[in-house]
């Protein structure tokens, strides 16, 4: 007979040897980690629980970290073909197809396996069931070996111990007989919608969905579809292309909720930068209509159409329809091919008459939430895969130039040069010790190049963008002041003149104090810490922010939380916990819904 499923109730009150024992199996022949952490009992959740183990193994000194790797067995090593693994690492390489190689993939596996083991001193560990819990395939493991035995040794233990942290996050599901059934919808969901690529990238294996292209309605018409599954009474798309569907209050007339956030991609991008905030809320609404609820406001959720700029420069597009400032001369600007937006529009048989009838009355709503995955690595390196907006970050573009003089690198002395190139290295120095000063502020040269530049020619112009970014506006302009004034004191100082044409001001959009306490509380009855940090990124929300009060939820990445790629990932459990909040918020708010 199978072992029964554990309870939390039994693990707090349980005498301590007892609890040991319970928790016994978690980490490789480690189990002192679990033992610590019941020094924190009791747990009001499972996630407290594995975050407790976390912050036990982050305490614990280098070399007993390295133990716990080092306890880990090879993937598809000598322990596996000995049968000499423990029944749930023997479990999780089967999952993956690992008891299952051909000799040749055998032979690749542990030529990988050695390789690692020179470079870093242990075993790499990867938990090999993936972010789904239902195991990785063999090509995924290969690339993903491939990939990481290019890190630095301290990146690398780093995210071993990350993967031995997920490895116990299922293995605790196992014995507690807990399965995150709506996070594994949520997968599936974003699976789904990532088919549609555009031409070039589809047969290339990246997602890349820009607007109104085939894959853009192929996208739009699968989420009207998802949203009159999960039980919305409208669902309609608009003379943007946004897909809008709305759950209707208990009565009629009261106030609607709005979320959601874009279903368009980067070029090459990954499948939850925005589409995760947009099943998040589909799933709260399909639990409300499966059970007959109604809320005493509606819900409207929005996918918007439009928020990256990649095939036109009207960034935040669908979003300025709905706040009222849609711009007309927006209409002919074109994309790589010369089509312009109002030609796209019209062949996709959006009604552009109807895009000022968009603008919505914010006496109708009561707020704007929103859902995303963080695109940075600060949740996942603090173990915590919610964390709490402050708020989006006031930023300022500009594209510049410096201009010198072309002189042959091997005959005009260093004394006598007017080099473009090193004028702006000096300024890119300065940037990340003028960022750093505040903190929270960054600033990036991303673009840099020389024109018709020689490897013999010492460089006599420069190109290059300037992207500086802060929690606040004031503190945006205090860093954009200093960079442009000490870009002017380089050139000056070199004989050099430079040009910056600026291109994107942006004002901060602060959390509404209500609505970020609300996703506080959301967060600590999950038993989370509640973590608050601003996003650096822009959002559907920072446009939402001029009609409405709002706040948005961070969901954890994985891999570094790396975003705007196609390693950008997150685990159904994450996904479970989201939603969870989400949940947690549309009860309270049904409470005092002013």
């Amino acid at each position: 007979m199978p072992t029964p499923a554990l309870s939390l109730a039994q693990i707090n009150s349980a005498p301590l040897a007892q609890a040991k024992t319970l928790l016994g199996g978690l980490y490789e022949h480690s189990d002192w980690i679990a033992h610590q952490a019941l020094a924190q009992r009791p747990f009001a959740s499972l996630a407290q629980l594995k975050y407790a183990m976390c912050q036990v193994l982050d305490a614990a000194p280098r070399e007993a970290q390295l133990a716990l790797v080092r306890a880990h067995p090879e993937l598809a090593g000598k322990a596996l073909v000995a049968q000499d693994l423990t029944a749930e690492s023997r479990h999780e390489q089967q999952k993956a197809g690992l008891t299952d190689c051909t000799a040749q993939e055998l032979a690749h596996i542990q030529q990988l396996n050695s390789d690692y083991e020179a470079k870093f001193g242990w075993p790499f560990i990867l938990a090999v069931r993936g972010p789904r819990g239902t195991g990785l395939t063999k090509r995924d493991i290969l690339q993903t070996f491939a990939r990481r035995l290019q890190d630095h040794p301290d990146v690398e233990l780093q995210e071993c111990l990350r993967n031995i942290h997920r490895i116990v996050e299922i293995r605790l599901g196992d014995k507690f007989g807990c399965e995150p059934t709506q996070g594994n919808m949520l997968w599936d969901w974003q699976e789904s919608l990532a088919r549609h690529s555009d031409p070039g990238c589809a047969e290339r294996g990246e997602l890349t969905v820009t607007y109104l292209t085939d894959a853009h309605r192929a996208c739009a018409q699968e989420l009207h579809q998802r949203m009159a599954e999960c039980g919305f009474d409208e669902v309609y798309t608009d003379a943007v292309g946004n897909v809008v569907g709305r759950y209707h209050p208990q009565a009629p007339g009261a106030r609607y909720l709005m979320t959601g956030s874009h279903y368009d991609t980067v070029r090459n991008g990954g499948k939850y930068d925005g589409r995760l905030g947009i099943f998040i809320p589909l799933a709260c609404v399909r639990a409300l209509h499966h059970s007959g609820q109604r809320l005493p406001f509606g819900i409207e959720v929005v996918a918007f159409s439009e928020e990256e700029g990649q095939r036109f420069k009207a960034t935040f597009l669908s979003a300025s329809a709905l706040t009222g400032s849609f711009q007309q001369a927006w209409l002919a600007q074109q994309d790589a091919d010369g089509v312009t937006l109002q030609a796209a529009m019209e062949h996709a048989g959006l009604q552009i008459a109807d895009i000022a009838a968009l603008a919505r009355d914010a006496s109708q709503y009561l707020g704007f939430v929103e859902v995303h995955i963080e695109q940075g690595p600060v949740l996942n390196g603090l173990h915590l895969p919610l964390g709490v907006v402050t708020s989006i970050n006031a930023s300022v573009r500009y594209a510049c130039s410096v201009s010198g003089t072309a002189s042959h690198a091997g005959t005009t002395p260093m004394n006598r040069r007017r080099d473009a190139a090193n004028a702006v290295a000096e300024l890119a120095l300065y940037l990340e010790q003028r960022a750093a000063r505040d903190g929270d502020s960054v600033a990036t040269i991303g673009q840099w190049q020389v024109p018709n530049g020689s490897v013999n020619v010492v460089p006599g112009r420069c190109d290059f963008s300037l992207d500086l970014r802060a929690p606040q506006d004031a503190q945006r302009d205090a860093l954009d002041h200093d960079v442009l004034a000490q870009l002017a004191a380089i050139c000056q100082r070199r004989g050099l003149t430079y040009r910056a044409e600026q291109t994107l001001r942006a004002s901060a959009a602060p959390s509404h104090a209500a609505w970020q306490q609300r996703w506080e509380r959301a967060v600590q009855t999950l038993g989370l810490a509640v973590h608050r940090m601003p996003s650096g990124a822009g959002h559907d929300a920072m446009k939402l922010h001029e009609l409405l009060p709002q706040a948005m939820l961070f969901v954890r990445g994985q891999n570094g939380g790396i975003s705007h790629s196609p390693l950008e990932s997150t685990t159904s459990h994450d996904m479970q916990l989201a939603l969870e909040a989400f949940d947690h918020l549309l009860r309270e708010l049904s409470g005092a819904p002013d």
